[in-house]
């Protein structure tokens, strides 16, 4: 039989010590003032009477100046991941220290990003507010508020697809200083994907069938925390056609590596709805591939006409 959401929790709780020790362990302290360049910065129009913004204040391309603003909002709703998992998770033990860690770390990030926009006026400062502002009046809701395992899988996965965006961004703003931060950013990332890959992993030892079930729901409806950012839409395929992230990298480089970490198409403790659900899965990243290889031709189409 399943294991219901306490039982899973007392189980897991041990694991969640064991890979709490080994975060912290490698974890490295860094200081989001050391990433930005403040002597670059100017006083803004308004109170102080300053320069106003100007999009020619910056020489960032429009896309990375699109993905950094993506990235930094969807770091902004913090306060709603954080209730989301606390919640889940409890606030007590091994797994409260974890959710303040994790939460302490997230909202780093989101310090950093935002005064290295503001102070190299990457951005216009009343516009991301107005952004900020509109994005967390709508919140975030877990797709799966009473399911641990749902809820580890997905992290697991969006974890990984962050530092994979991030990275690619300071890549491709073209300013050693924000892919230095972006980098340093995408480093904490990797170390929150392997602290939930791992106790997914467990999980998987202790019900095979529930956690299969998970990973296969939460592939099948995977989205980005950040997708009901005003405009996502036309910004997440700017930011494809661009290759910062796109489809191939989500299957490939964030699905791909992860499931093989859990050996789910190898795994021979499956029967039931788990047997059910892996070839659920198998049938879905046929399809992610098949999908992702549309989008490269078209892609490529695109990139010649533009040449022309």
């Amino acid at each position: 039989m399943p294991l219901d959401q306490t039982s899973l929790l007392l189980e897991l709780e041990p694991v969640v010590a064991t890979n709490l020790d080994r975060h912290l362990s490698l974890a490295k302290e860094w200081f989001p003032h050391e990433y930005v360049p403040w002597s670059e910065g100017r006083t803004f129009d308004g109170l102080l009477g300053g320069e106003p913004y100007r999009p020619t204040d910056s020489q960032l391309p429009d896309v990375a100046r699109t993905a950094l603003i993506v990235n930094l909002l969807t770091e902004d709703n913090l306060p709603s991941y954080h209730h989301e998992i606390a919640t889940l998770f409890g606030r007590d033990g091994a797994w409260g220290t974890w959710v303040h860690r994790w939460t302490a770390e997230e909202g780093r990030h989101g310090i950093a990003l935002r005064d290295y926009l503001t102070v190299t006026r990457a951005v216009d400062p009343v516009e991301l507010e107005r952004a900020r502002m509109t994005h967390m009046e709508a919140g975030y809701s877990n797709g799966h508020p009473d399911e641990i395992l749902h809820s580890i899988a997905y992290v697991a996965f969006q974890e990984l697809a962050t530092r994979i965006s991030h990275r690619n961004t300071g890549k491709a703003t073209g300013d050693p200083m924000a892919e230095q931060l972006l980098a340093r950013v995408a480093a904490d990332e990797n170390l929150h994907m392997v602290f939930y890959r791992n106790l997914l992993a467990a999980a998987f030892d202790l019900d095979p069938n529930h956690a299969m079930r998970a990973v296969t729901d939460v592939v099948a409806a995977f989205e980005m925390p950040g997708a009901n950012i005003e405009g996502f839409g036309r910004k997440a395929l700017s930011i494809a056609l661009a290759g910062i992230y796109d489809l191939r990298q989500h299957r490939d480089e964030v699905l791909q590596p992860v499931l093989r970490q859990w050996d789910v198409f190898g795994r021979t403790d499956l029967d039931g709805d788990g047997e059910k659900a892996r070839e659920e899965l198998a049938a879905h990243m046929d399809e992610l591939e098949a999908q992702a290889a549309r989008f490269e031709e078209k892609r490529e189409a695109r990139r010649q006409r533009l040449q022309r």
